[in-house]
């Protein structure tokens, strides 16, 4: 690494301690490094320049040579703004702007050549171009030229400051001039040849100032390929670390526990996909090494009971086993649901939540130490330091999502050797996401729906179809079946959202009136005991249906509902859509998923219900709302800390992120600690990326 690299951003020329302070604050640019890895994000085509009597009417970008004759001031409802004339040998034209006045006037040479360049308006019979990038042509010969101008990132506060774009290109080709454009290599020669990388100087110079289009590509894949190298080494590193030095409890057998349950007390075949997993996990368990699994499958495939079986394996070994669960209609759920097969095991199993009594608490405290409890179920009281377990084995997480990696962290400490992990999701995630966010965790995927499930039929309607949608809601109550009607909640509009609920709870109640049907009503601003009440009610069958906001998308298990229905379906995101439809279709009748919505539909909106409608595959979903939201937004920020990416793009770089997972996995397997002598530029690249916490500090 050139030793210049780390030097502080104040010492480059054009910067000085002015300067040097806003690109800190604004753009967190601290060193010659960090300045070297800001990346442009796009380019202009600077090799035509316009004449102003051939201009067009159509706002485009335009490149001019001309000279400023005169200045004035105009008077406007805020302040004034500065009008220069600018004229060339064919016509003349208006240069405009409205901050930064002072500094244009002192420094701008009227009556001698200038390269103008920016966007054009029309307006009285005059072009005008509102702050113009700007450069003495005389200059602009001399620089560092390139057919495509990169053009950086900024912010108003730079551009009001006067650090515009020719600013920054000009502070970037002084940074290459100054290190003479010679940085360290990265990647092994191997690489580069297999790949035919750019080398990493070559990759830099075209990237800031790209000889053309083919070099900028090459530029661009030699750089997001590191980018993503360097991150899936390290994801596999600390997999791979974990395993030779984190122990785990062996369970050697497999005992009555299991095999009786396999053999007696299975509620149905397991699918190929649940045997294949629960072998997955089997293997884990018995590995000596500590096992870290994701697992996931689409609402319905049969998770809890591979989290069940699993636990058994646990008691066969003597181990206590744990399932947390981020709410407790969730927890409850999953307790009653396993409580039963625990009865008939004879498997002491108990529930601790936020509205535990302290006798309760008392009680589960104790059998828990003393290792009668084999089995807790529970929200984030599980992790109050006062829940001590005797030998705990194996910890379930469900939805993981919800939980910050401190949370999980918290649950390792509940026993001297670190439990066994297993997290669950119903999210599912795309294959890209779950390679970088969830890279350093084993991956098991339960692809298939147990028999007799039947696809849910989805279908979009207006508002205008309402009484016809009523009318097929009454067909269904006939039949014996149960109805979701589910209404928006966003925080901002809280008010106006609980105005609509209940507007809706009254057109329902008018158009299913009493005693003939009976409605229940779910919303945040019950009291918990409330909303429990009217769930039961609809777990029951004493009432038909259910008008609630989104607090029933995770869990609320009722066979008997074979209708949902989604108001205003534009205001929710795909993977909500998704996990409410789940909510049925858990019987063997045929059901129904209708998302309402007015006419007035943005492109993302309508995008989002096509796809509903076309399609039930969860990872098909996951995939266009990827595409859509962004890696950020899916993860929830206390996970996407990861994907701060600098030039590469989870979404439109699948297909780089596979090929640097592929050959990140190839070299550590034949090399596992990168002691290698060929291997030494990498090891010595992933030693500064352990320093920094950003993965370009040390890339150059």
């Amino acid at each position: 690494m050139s030793a210049n690299l780390q030097t502080p951003i104040d010492y480059l020329k054009g910067v000085g301690p002015n300067r040097a302070d806003l690109l800190r604050s604004e753009l967190g640019i601290q060193t010659y490094q960090d300045l070297i890895n800001l990346f442009p994000n796009r380019y202009l085509d600077r090799t035509k320049y316009h004449k102003i009597n051939d201009l067009q009417r159509n706002n485009s970008e335009v490149q001019i040579i001309g000279k400023i004759t005169s200045f004035k001031e105009v008077a406007q409802k805020r302040g004034k703004r500065l009008v220069g004339t600018f004229q060339d040998e064919t016509g003349r034209m208006e240069l405009v702007w409205f901050r930064g006045q002072k500094w244009i006037r002192d420094s701008i040479k009227l009556n001698t050549p200038y390269v103008i360049y920016g966007k054009t308006n029309w307006f009285k019979g005059i072009f005008s171009m509102p702050h113009p990038d700007i450069e003495l042509l005389s200059s602009h010969e001399k620089g560092l030229r390139s057919s495509m101008q990169a053009i950086y990132p900024s912010t108003e506060k730079l551009s009001n400051k006067g650090i515009t774009n020719r600013v920054m290109s000009k502070i970037m080709q002084n940074l290459f001039l100054e290190t003479k454009g010679n940085f360290a290599e990265t990647l092994t020669d191997n690489l580069i040849t297999e790949l035919k990388l750019l080398s990493k100087s070559k990759a830099l110079f075209n990237i800031h100032f790209p000889k053309n289009q083919e070099l900028l590509s090459r530029a661009e894949f030699r750089l997001k390929f590191e980018e993503l190298f360097y991150i899936q080494l390290q994801l596999i590193l600390k997999n791979l670390i974990q395993k030779s030095k984190i122990k785990g409890l062996p369970f050697k057998i497999v005992g009555d526990y299991f095999n009786s349950f396999y053999t007696s007390y299975l509620p149905f075949d397991l699918t190929n996909a649940q045997k294949r997993v629960l072998k997955e996990i089997r293997q884990d368990l018995g590995s000596n090494a500590q096992m870290n699994r994701l697992l996931q499958g689409d609402v319905g495939s049969g998770k809890t009971i591979v989290a069940f079986m699993s636990m058994l394996m646990a008691l066969d070994n003597g181990f206590q086993a744990c399932l947390m669960a981020p709410t407790e209609i969730l927890s409850v759920q999953h307790y009653n649901g396993l409580l039963e097969w625990s009865k008939k095991l004879n498997i002491r199993i108990s529930i601790l939540t936020g509205s535990s009594t302290t006798l309760e608490r008392r009680k589960i405290h104790e059998s828990l130490e003393n290792g009668e409890l084999q089995i807790l179920i529970g929200t984030h009281a599980l992790l109050e330091d006062s829940v001590k377990f005797k030998n705990l084995g194996l910890a379930i997480i469900d939805e993981q999502h919800r939980f910050g990696v401190a949370q999980r962290a918290k649950l390792w400490k509940k026993n001297t050797s670190p439990p066994h992990i297993l997290v669950m999701t119903a999210t599912p995630i795309p294959r890209t996401l779950a390679m970088s966010v969830y890279g350093d965790l084993d991956i098991s995927t339960i692809d298939e729906l147990p028999p007799g499930r039947q696809t849910v039929k989805t279908v979009h309607r207006y508002d205008s179809n309402r009484l016809k949608v009523l009318r097929f809601m009454k067909d269904e109550i006939e039949k014996g079946r149960q109805v979701y009607i589910v209404y928006p909640l966003i925080q901002e509009s809280e008010s106006l959202d609980y105005k609509d609920l209940m507007d809706g709870y009254e057109s329902i109640v008018r158009a299913f009136p009493q005693p003939k049907f009976q409605v229940s009503i779910v919303h945040g601003k019950m009291k918990p005991a409330d909303k429990d009440y009217e769930m039961q009610r609809f777990v029951k069958g004493e009432t038909q249906l259910m008008v609630a906001t989104t607090v029933i998308e995770v869990g609320v298990n009722v066979p008997n509902a074979s209708v949902m229905i989604i108001e205003s379906a534009e205001r929710f995101g795909l993977a909500q859509l998704h996990q409410l439809r789940g909510r049925v279709g858990r019987g063997a009748d045929q059901s129904y998923c209708i998302l309402m919505t007015s006419y007035k539909l943005s492109q993302d909106s309508k995008t989002r219900i096509e796809t509903m409608v076309k399609t039930s595959d969860g990872f098909e979903i996951a995939e266009v709302d990827l595409k859509l939201r962004g890696p950020g937004d899916i993860m929830g920020t206390q996970q996407s800390g990861i994907l701060n990416l600098k030039i590469a793009n989870i979404v439109k770089d699948k297909h780089i992120l596979k090929s640097a997972r592929f050959y990140a996995k190839k070299l550590l397997d034949n090399d596992p600690s990168l002691g290698f002598p060929e291997n030494r530029v990498v090891l010595k690249t992933y030693r500064e990326l352990s320093k920094y916490k950003n993965i370009w500090n040390y890339i150059s």
